[in-house]
């Protein structure tokens, strides 16, 4: 498997902490029989568990971006050191994200996701440009 790919599934494996971190926080805050219910009754995290939620959100929506892009590179046979160096940027910066984000750090975490966003659209001009 190359390192791009491993970097895609390491970043799924991330995902995964920040929706476990958010799910203890907000059985704290919201108890056990709510998350168990249907919630029809809606209720509102705050504090860093609502940051966490968000960031986890977010963080969904990155992978959206990214898997497609890794996933097209593989299929072209298209890894080079370039794309290496641009999924490496995409999992520091996003890795990063998240503590930002859940300790309310607004100015380092919209920097940290400019460079896991441009890091990803990279990925996207690499893929069209391999053969």
């Amino acid at each position: 498997m190359s390192s791009e790919l491993n970097i895609l599934a390491l970043y799924g494996l991330y995902t995964c902490v920040i929706l476990i971190l958010k799910v203890t926080g907000a059985t704290g805050q919201l108890g056990m029989g709510y998350l168990l219910s249907s919630r029809d009754e809606h209720r509102t995290l705050t504090g860093i568990t609502a940051r966490l939620d968000r960031a986890l959100t977010n963080s969904v929506t990155a992978m959206a971006l990214f898997a497609p892009a890794i996933l097209i590179l593989a299929l072209k046979d298209g890894f080079s050191p370039a794309t290496l160096t641009a999924a490496q940027a995409f999992l520091i910066a996003r890795v990063l994200y998240v503590p930002a984000y859940g300790l309310g750090i607004t100015g380092i975490r919209t920097l940290l996701w400019l460079v896991g966003f441009a890091a990803t659209v990279l990925l996207y001009l690499m893929a069209l440009m391999a053969s």
